[in-house]
């Protein structure tokens, strides 16, 4: 009872003891201490595409196959869903020379004529009309092209919602989809509060908002584009 040892062994012991439990569950868990801020979560913010989704989406719209190449050459640089989606669709595809990623609004490439972009609307410079999922491509001299993707919710997606609810715990959902999108993929998930249009920064900025408030926040996304929030939570998951 007066020994020291009695914490100072049993506490890293039942870490180990845990984290290697859920990692034959299929939980690789990255800090010693995320269990413990774990516990004290109360809100858990989700990201939407390749998260709540299924990130296996499928493109719907019709395109020539010339305009699915050069669009395609663009995807092939980037792992988000949406791009990866398009790239598939156009069968087998080398990446284009030259390709930048631009955080939270899509790819570009230069060319003799001018950029060449994929990505959101206002990156490609036209109005978001999209109901669904979608990327854009602008190229010089010609009108934009939009790419529609038909996505799912992940078959737990609602249950998982409805199981942290119980637990008492604020689900929000943030996105940079267009709000028709978000809204019906937090709709179909049972969850009420939703912010659509969101940049990386945005995202950052409400989880900051939210910790500022006295809320411990849980930021569940992709890694990929939302690795500036799930840094700004006070603990994170990456499916």
């Amino acid at each position: 009872i007066t020994c020291p040892c009695a914490l100072a062994l049993a506490v890293p012991a039942v870490q180990v003891i845990g984290t290697g439990r859920l990692f034959r569950r299929g939980v690789l868990v990255k800090s010693p201490t995320a269990l413990e801020r774990l516990a004290a979560i109360d809100t858990v913010v989700f990201d939407k595409t390749g998260t709540l989704t299924d990130p296996a989406l499928h493109l719907v719209s019709d395109h020539d196959s010339a305009t699915l190449r050069l669009a395609a050459g663009l995807a092939a640089s980037s792992r988000h869903p949406l791009a990866r989606a398009l790239a598939a669709a156009a069968g087998p595809a080398v990446a284009a020379a030259g390709v930048r990623e631009v955080v939270g609004a899509g790819l570009e490439r230069d060319t003799p004529a001018g950029p060449v972009r994929l990505g959101s609307a206002g990156f490609a410079g036209v109005a978001d009309s999209a109901a669904m999922p979608a990327l854009y491509l602008a190229r010089p001299g010609a009108a934009a092209v939009r790419f529609d993707f038909a996505e799912t919710l992940r078959p737990d997606a609602a249950a998982t919602i409805a199981a942290l609810r119980a637990l008492g715990m604020e689900v929000q959902l943030l996105s940079g989809d267009h709000a028709a999108a978000v809204a019906a993929a937090a709709g179909a998930a049972g969850i009420a509060t939703w912010r659509a249009g969101c940049t990386p920064v945005d995202k950052v900025a409400a989880i900051e908002a939210l910790r500022a408030a006295g809320r411990r926040v849980l930021m569940v996304g992709d890694g990929l584009n939302d690795g500036p929030c799930l840094a700004a939570a006070d603990a994170s998951i990456s499916p």
